[in-house]
């Protein structure tokens, strides 16, 4: 099932995406959505993200072929960031050159897991029952930030301005990781193209070390980190994730180009 948050008559409600329209439903989408009865076109909708996360956990060096081509060791354990909720943006919307910042900003294709129920210090066995499912993300990041300061890694801060943490289309309650590819274009371009099997820490096993630091919510999201191919990105790219199963996330980063007459 692909359920998308979306805005209609002025406020925001959700539904099931079935085919060309989107079945209407209310309450909550975590425990027990009802069907209204009301099937509204999927054309035209405003996109809102997915889901509402209180907080978005991103891995780093989660990805073997990346690991290889950058020298890094396999790591032990999850390494991962938080970015902040406020930098969650939907399918379709524009990702801001940053206020202030002038430095290179970078795409990073991602898959990530959605979080369904409360979930605290589960077992890998048991994680895949706290998987409401899974979504395309862009995990865009503020380059020049992460390491300007020596003394002080800022991963929270260049990962979190306002749209750097694109979502969407839908979150996909059905959905196999370990066949699954991932593409990701810039204005049509193909820069990634890497299988999601290549993980070191699969998305169960990244659930239950998570929750053994924190708890979950409904709606959090963890990113899977990505592999090959990441680049910055030029003001007026459309940016386009697509995972087999789920569908594809577009975006715009910054103002558009003016044409050349």
């Amino acid at each position: 099932m692909k359920w998308l948050r979306f805005r209609h008559h002025g406020a925001e409600t959700f539904g099931l995406l079935d085919g060309e329209h989107v079945l209407v439903h209310d309450g909550d989408l975590f425990a027990e959505p009802r069907a209204t009865g009301e099937r509204v076109s999927a054309n035209g909708v405003e996109w809102l993200a997915p889901c509402r996360p209180s907080k978005v956990i991103g891995l780093w060096n989660n990805f073997r072929a990346a690991a290889l081509k950058n020298g890094w060791s396999q790591p032990t354990e999850p390494l991962y960031f938080l970015k902040a909720p406020s930098s969650v943006t939907a399918h379709e919307s524009t990702i801001d050159v940053p206020a202030g910042y002038d430095g290179r900003v970078a795409y990073e294709g991602e898959l990530a897991v959605v979080i369904g129920k409360p979930t605290r210090a589960v077992t890998v066995t048991d994680a895949p029952a706290h998987i409401f499912g899974y979504t395309c993300a862009n995990d865009v990041t503020a380059l020049e930030l992460l390491h300007r300061d020596p003394s002080f890694p800022q991963w929270a801060r260049a990962k979190s301005f306002d749209g750097f943490g694109a979502l969407g289309p839908v979150i996909e309650t059905t959905f196999d990781v370990a066949t699954a590819q991932l593409r990701t274009t810039v204005s049509g371009r193909e820069r990634q193209n890497y299988p999601l099997a290549d993980m070191f820490f699969t998305p169960a096993a990244l659930v239950s070390r998570v929750s053994n630091d924190m708890t979950l919510l409904p709606g959090d999201v963890i990113l899977c980190g990505t592999s090959l191919g990441v680049l910055p990105m030029k003001p007026g790219s459309v940016v386009e994730v697509m995972i087999d199963g789920i569908g594809l996330l577009r975006n715009r980063f910054g103002p558009s180009v003016p044409a050349i007459s």
